[in-house]
């Protein structure tokens, strides 16, 4: 069947699939441009399962706020290349879900999916993408911090999010915090937030490494370097404890400058591109070559 170059034109602006994908679906759907686009949608979800077992640790992190809800949104979503996670395409799907979640309030990532969007679902809209960009699509987590205090709210490129929620202080110092968090990224509030499994493991590693330089020295002297050496550990992990980055002396910890402007941390959520994600070792160069004979 002869497909016109107008009616590729039209279902490539409708759908965003690419040229000889449009044109295929048209020749299957005799030139029908809903059955095609549909025929496409099909598509999208084939190749989203056959991508399924494909890691994608690439991404972006976006937050999304409502200051007159006091609802805020950070979102984690990932691809497979960082190539893709810089695609137009993809950021406006990154955006969308937040708004998404800002609005609809889904209860967790599979509810985030079934929620409807002018009609279609998040889900759909990831298909489509899939189609489009050629990688597996992951909507992986999001969070949301409900607050009518100070929010804090920092992106570091597209890999790093931060919202922090403060009790006291103004916009610009949260942001300051934000910053510390994403730079620093401390695991708890303060000391007394960590738990104290974590604390005895640590100091019987301390123990372990400091046993040759120490096995001389009195036990009360012992255990003062070990104790020192444990609280240096949890002032590095410990928001409160770490040193403040702004501070030009680097003498000053956080929970000073907390002090000093009568604000105290209620929490905060710290996301960055693909953590926790094992990550398979590839070639490039084969990658490459791979995807050139699958387009032949």
């Amino acid at each position: 069947m002869d497909i016109k170059p107008a009616l590729v034109k039209e279902l490539r602006e409708r759908t965003g699939a690419g040229m000889m994908e449009c044109k295929k679906a048209l020749v299957e759907t005799n030139g029908d441009i809903d059955l095609a686009a549909e025929w496409l949608r099909k598509a999208g979800a084939a190749k989203a399962d056959k991508k399924a077992s494909r890691v994608a640790a690439e991404g972006r992190v976006a937050i999304s706020s409502d200051a007159e809800s006091g609802r805020h949104v950070v979102l984690e979503v990932n691809s497979e290349t960082d190539f893709v996670a810089k695609d137009d395409n993809f950021r406006a799907f990154v955006e969308r879900v937040a708004g998404v979640i800002l609005t609809q309030r889904p209860a967790n990532v599979e509810a985030l999916l079934r929620s409807s969007i002018d009609g279609r679902t998040v889900e759909d809209l990831r298909l489509e993408l899939v189609t489009k960009v050629g990688e597996k699509i992951s909507v992986r987590r999001f969070d949301v911090v409900e607050s009518h205090g100070t929010v804090g709210t920092y992106v570091h490129g597209t890999r790093i999010g931060v919202l922090v929620d403060l009790e006291g202080g103004d916009a610009a110092f949260a942001r300051d915090i934000a910053m510390q968090i994403a730079s620093l990224a401390p695991r708890y509030v303060t000391n007394d937030d960590v738990p104290k499994e974590l604390l005895d493991k640590e100091r019987e590693i301390i123990q372990a490494q400091t046993a040759e330089e120490t096995e001389k020295k009195p036990p009360e002297i012992v255990a003062k370097m070990v104790e020192g050496k444990l609280r240096k550990f949890v002032d590095e992990i410990t928001l409160t404890g770490q040193v403040f980055v702004k501070d030009e002396k680097g003498k000053a910890r956080v929970r000073d400058v907390l002090a000093q402007h009568k604000a105290k941390v209620k929490g905060f959520r710290r996301y960055e591109v693909g953590e926790g994600i094992e990550r398979k070792d590839s070639d490039f160069v084969k990658e490459v070559m791979a995807q050139a004979s699958q387009s032949r």
